[in-house]
C-alpha cells in the first residue's frame, strides 16, 4: 500500500507519478516565490492532472508552510493522488532560532513517526496541535519523510534530521526523500542513512540531475539507491536537452529500475495559476513526449509507473 492524504491505496493505483513537486511552501529563501493559495494551487494541480499525471509527492516537510488540510481538499477535488512529505529540509530553510533547530535527533524522529501515523498537524506548531483531516474527516497522514542538505555540506542539524529520518521510516516502512544541494554529496548521505540502518533502495536523492554525470548516476542506481531527475525548465543551469542525454546515458550505463521524474516547479513565479510560467503541466507537456522518443513508452512507463510505486509501497 501507499500512503495517500486521502488514504491508503494500492500500489497499482498510483498510475503516472511526478515524484517532486510543491503546492504550498513558504520560505525565508523564498521570498515573492511563496505557494500559500488553495484556489491557485488547486488550479495548477488541475492543470497536472489533465495533462496525464495521476499521482505526485508533496515534497513540503515540516515547518515550511505545508497545509496538508488543503492539499487533501485539492487531492479530492481534482482526483490527483498526493504522497505527502514529513520530515525537514536543509538548515537554511529555517531561520535563526527556529524550534524545530532545537530539537534532538530522538524528538525529531518521534515527530515524524507521528506525521506518518497519527497525522500530520494542521499548523507546525513546537506542539504540533490538531491533526489535519481530510474531507470526509480522516487523518491526512504522511507517506515519505524527507532530509535535506547542503552544498557539499552535512551540518549538525542536518545529520540529526538524517538520523531522524531514518528512524522513523524503520519504524513505518516509509520511503525517504533527501534534498542534494546540486547534486553533491550522495554518497556521503547514503553511508549517513545506512550507519542507522536506512537500506538504500528505501531513498531517493531529488536534485541527482543538478550535477549531470552519468557515470556517478550509473554507479548510485547499481548501488541501490533511486535518483530524483526534477530540473527541467531550468534552462539558465542546463538545457532540457543535457537532462534527456544525461537520464538516455544513465539508463544505458546503469540501472532503469531506480530511475524516478519529477518537475519540482516549486516557485509562485513559475506557476501559471499565480501568474508565471512554464507551470506544473510542463513535465508530462514538454518532457516526457521528449523522453518517450528518446527512450521508448516502455521505458517511460518503467520510470513514471513501476519505479515510484515501487519506492512509495509502505514495508513495515
Amino acid at each position: 500500500m501507499i500512503r495517500t492524504v486521502l488514504g491508503d491505496v494500492p500500489a497499482s493505483a498510483l498510475g503516472r507519478c511526478d515524484y517532486h513537486e510543491h503546492l504550498f511552501q513558504v520560505s525565508p529563501l523564498l521570498v515573492g516565490d511563496e505557494l500559500d493559495d488553495e484556489t491557485a494551487s488547486g488550479a495548477e494541480a488541475a492543470t497536472l492532472c489533465a495533462a496525464g499525471i495521476a499521482s505526485m509527492v508533496e515534497a513540503t516537510p515540516t515547518g515550511l508552510g505545508r497545509r496538508p488540510d488543503a492539499v487533501a481538499r485539492i487531492s479530492a477535488a481534482t482526483g490527483l493522488a498526493v504522497v505527502h512529505a514529513t520530515g525537514a529540509h536543509r538548515r537554511e530553510h529555517y531561520p535563526s532560532g527556529h524550534w524545530l533547530v532545537a530539537l534532538s535527533s530522538d524528538e525529531l524522529a518521534d515527530r515524524f513517526t507521528a506525521d506518518l501515523t497519527d497525522g500530520l498537524p494542521v499548523v507546525d506548531t513546537a506542539s504540533r496541535g490538531a491533526v489535519a483531516r481530510a474531507p470526509d474527516g480522516s487523518p491526512v497522514r504522511a507517506g515519505l519523510v524527507k532530509a535535506g542538505v547542503g552544498y557539499w555540506r552535512i551540518d549538525e542539524f542536518e545529520r540529526r534530521v538524517l538520523a531522524a529520518v531514518a528512524v522513523a521510516a524503520l519504524r513505518v516502512g516509509a520511503p525517504v526523500m533527501v534534498h542534494l544541494e546540486h547534486g553533491s554529496a550522495a554518497w556521503e548521505v547514503l553511508a549517513a542513512l545506512e550507519s542507522s540502518g536506512l537500506p538504500a533502495d528505501r531513498v531517493v536523492l531529488a536534485h541527482a540531475d543538478r550535477n549531470l554525470d552519468p557515470g556517478l548516476h550509473a554507479e548510485l542506481t547499481r548501488a541501490g539507491v533511486y535518483l530524483g531527475y526534477d530540473g527541467m525548465a531550468r534552462h539558465r543551469e542546463a538545457p532540457d536537452s543535457a537532462v534527456l542525454d544525461c537520464l538516455a546515458r544513465t539508463v544505458a550505463l546503469g540501472d532503469p529500475s531506480r530511475l524516478l521524474l519529477g518537475g519540482d516547479v516549486a516557485r509562485r513565479t513559475r506557476y501559471r495559476a499565480y501568474g508565471g510560467m512554464p507551470g506544473l503541466d510542463y513535465l508530462p507537456t514538454r518532457f516526457l513526449p521528449r523522453v518517450a522518443r528518446e527512450l521508448g513508452e516502455k521505458t517511460l512507463t518503467q520510470l513514471l509507473v513501476t519505479n515510484p510505486a515501487t519506492l512509495l509501497t509502505l514495508r513495515p
